[in-house]
């Protein structure tokens, strides 16, 4: 059973995904996705902070992201790019979410909805932009809590 914050990951990059293909507002998005099933069963303000962050913050995030590709940003698929848009945010804006929880996510996402691939590409990226973005938190030994699932993060 997928978790609240799961859910709101996943409706979160299928909003970047329309947004990128057809250019619709956040409003238009999120009346769309408030139509889908089990978007009842979100953490609404999770998905509320990285859909319109992660829209609001997309040229930033783009160029945090670009220079750890090793190729041109609009060579990514569609899914990539809005994994890496979503999680880019996560990693800067949402620092309640340990930055292994956030790569963890971002790959399951991957494996969900990209290409075969495509998830390796994702924590590639992600790694280099974690050490990047978080050094304190990323240069910390790794003590893994067995109280929480990464999902519940």
């Amino acid at each position: 059973m997928k978790s609240p914050r799961r859910r709101a990951r996943e409706f979160a990059l299928q909003g970047l995904y329309q947004w990128q293909l057809a250019g619709h507002d956040v409003p238009a998005i999120e009346a769309h996705l408030a139509g889908a099933g089990g978007f009842d069963k979100i953490d609404r303000a999770l998905f509320d902070l990285l859909l319109r962050g992660a829209i609001a913050e997309a040229a930033e995030l783009q160029a945090l992201i670009e220079p750890q590709l090793d190729r041109a940003y609009a060579e990514l698929s569609p899914v990539e790019r809005a994994i890496l848009l979503l999680a880019t945010f996560e990693l800067k804006r949402h620092v309640e979410a340990p930055y292994k929880v956030v790569i963890n996510e971002a790959i399951e996402l991957a494996k969900s909805y990209g290409g075969t691939d495509g998830h390796k590409y994702v924590n590639g990226v992600l790694d280099k932009l974690a050490v990047l973005m978080r050094p304190e938190e990323a240069a910390r030994p790794n003590r893994a809590k067995k109280s929480k699932s990464l999902e519940e993060q």
